[in-house]
């Protein structure tokens, strides 16, 4: 579909009426996942259906991420009946829960992405970032794909002691493969001494950022942290909506932006503002279904800006497989996020 053909969809879009469907899920993670905030059990959200008059069908992932979402699932599940059954253009961006309307803005764009062999077949590939736990765990998880291609890592901290995850750092760094570099994810755990701790220690080490090192809304923290130390800082919790990003964008923000695709309620608009300030972007999930992924991976693939590895190495994720995005690998192409069958899941939830 060309461009032209693309915008004369979307005014078409906005005066037509789509039919739609959800399901609520509620899904266990093979294994409670363990951040700052606690260990996480399972994954909760809603699988929306558009479907239009020609019989276009497109799929969103509803999926808030507490407590880094302002909303809860219930929330979500209440605004998406309020809508009803038939919704237009104007009114599924107006729903008051940022995570159904981006599922719902994701659904729409879904419709219209372009399936001729040409859009899909795609030769190109981004590098993937591995998931490591916290703790000593981590350790062990490095040398289990110690023989991979793998090259970046995240690595969970600020979970357990900050002293204790500190003398654990040489460990994993001397794990790491030829050329490896480590990503550390605190999720907002450290209070200034232990943030600037970490990252005094950080400048000697092959660590290619640190990720909210500091809480949201320590807004003057992290830009001291990432004015006063060689390490970049990546911000994550500090830009979980659309308008926190704008706000970060237009403060001259030097460091690196962590962005979810699935949680953001205009994720196109948004990229295209950081695409235009020449930000650095990296792409991570949410934890989120495959529905939610293919979403994602497409907006990590259209990225024009400098490639860093994404963040998605985090499956199998789910006790049931079916729900999985692409099983963890060094590398991702499109066709991967192509190839996810959002019928499946739909299917699933039956």
């Amino acid at each position: 579909m060309e461009i032209e053909d693309r915008r004369a969809f979307l005014y078409w879009a906005g005066l037509l009426k789509f039919h739609l469907q959800f399901r609520r899920y509620r899904l266990p993670f093979l294994s409670p996942v363990r951040t700052a905030h606690g260990p996480w059990a399972e994954r909760e959200g809603l699988l929306v259906r558009l479907e239009s008059a020609d019989r276009r069908v497109g799929w969103g992932d509803a999926a808030p991420v507490p407590p880094y979402s302002r909303e809860s699932v219930d929330k979500a599940e209440a605004a998406c009946r309020a809508l009803g059954s038939m919704v237009d253009h104007e009114s599924l961006v107006a729903a008051p829960a940022p995570s159904l309307v981006a599922a719902l803005r994701a659904a729409e764009s879904d419709m219209l992405w372009d399936r001729q062999p040409e859009a899909t077949d795609d030769s190109r590939f981004l590098p993937v970032s591995a998931l490591l736990p916290a703790g000593a765990a981590g350790i062990k998880a490095l040398r289990r794909i110690a023989g991979s291609d793998f090259r970046t890592f995240k690595w969970k901290v600020g979970v357990y002691d900050p002293a204790d995850e500190l003398a654990l750092l040489d460990d994993v760094c001397a794990e790491l493969p030829p050329g490896g570099r480590l990503r550390l994810d605190a999720n907002g755990a450290w209070d200034r001494r232990n943030a600037e701790r970490w990252m005094g220690r950080c400048a000697d080490y092959p660590v290619e950022f640190v990720e909210q090192p500091a809480g949201r809304g320590a807004d003057d923290l992290l830009r001291g942290l990432a004015a006063d130390f060689p390490t970049p800082v990546a911000l994550d919790e500090s830009i979980a909506s659309d308008g926190e990003i704008d706000r970060w964008l237009s403060s001259g923000w030097p460091g690196i932006f962590v962005v979810k695709p699935s949680l953001l309620e205009d994720a196109g608009g948004v990229l295209a503002r950081l695409g235009a300030a020449g930000a650095s972007v990296v792409f991570s999930s949410a934890l989120e279904t495959a529905i939610g992924a293919r979403a994602a991976l497409r907006a990590a693939f259209d990225w024009k800006g400098e490639s860093r590895a994404i963040g998605f190495g985090v499956w199998p994720l789910f006790s049931d497989p079916a729900f999985d995005g692409p099983a963890a690998r060094p590398f991702f192409t499109r066709a991967d996020g192509e190839r996810l069958n959002p019928q499946n899941l739909w299917n699933a939830l039956n």
